[in-house]
């Protein structure tokens, strides 16, 4: 049976994108490597956001709490917890910078990984749009065949002129 070539009915645009998205599936990018601040940036980030950072900063204020209430240290903290004070600023000063270079760039990954998945979504309906067209014109090939057979059996079975 010869193969018959049909016109897809795509657009070209949507050609032109399947296209594409069927090139950037056989070049899957890689994630670039991270720079030390990067590093530097989701160390601290996960330490601080743990459980283990919190437990221990609160023990830690409970006892400079507790030391200067009740004295045991001389002049350690003369207006009281302001010394405290101070050292929490200034690690929320030098945390913050860290937590937000971290949070933009697991931004920047997740952007990256939705653009990904629109494109794996677009090119699936593409594909199905194909699979789809081809399906038809096999049903009409078949049909196409049937009708010739079922032609081809009316004549075999109408009578011959004597």
């Amino acid at each position: 049976m010869a193969q018959v070539r049909h016109r897809v009915h795509l657009s070209e645009e949507e050609l032109a994108e399947l296209k594409r998205l069927r090139a950037a599936r056989r070049e899957r990018r890689g994630e670039p490597a991270l720079s030390v601040g990067q590093k530097v940036a989701d160390l601290v980030a996960a330490t601080m956001g743990s459980w283990r950072f919190i437990i221990i900063q609160s023990a830690i204020l409970v006892v400079w709490i507790v030391l200067n209430v009740v004295g045991w240290i001389q002049a350690w903290d003369p207006y009281p917890f302001i010394l405290l004070n101070l050292a929490l600023s200034f690690q929320a000063a030098y945390a913050a910078p860290f937590i937000m270079m971290s949070q933009n760039r697991q931004s920047e990954i997740d952007r990256r990984r939705a653009m990904d998945d629109y494109d794996i979504n677009v090119k699936a309906e593409l594909e199905i749009e194909l699979l789809h067209e081809k399906m038809d014109l096999l049903r009409d090939q078949e049909i196409a065949r049937l009708t010739r057979i079922v032609e081809e059996l009316v004549q075999r079975m109408e009578p011959k002129p004597a």
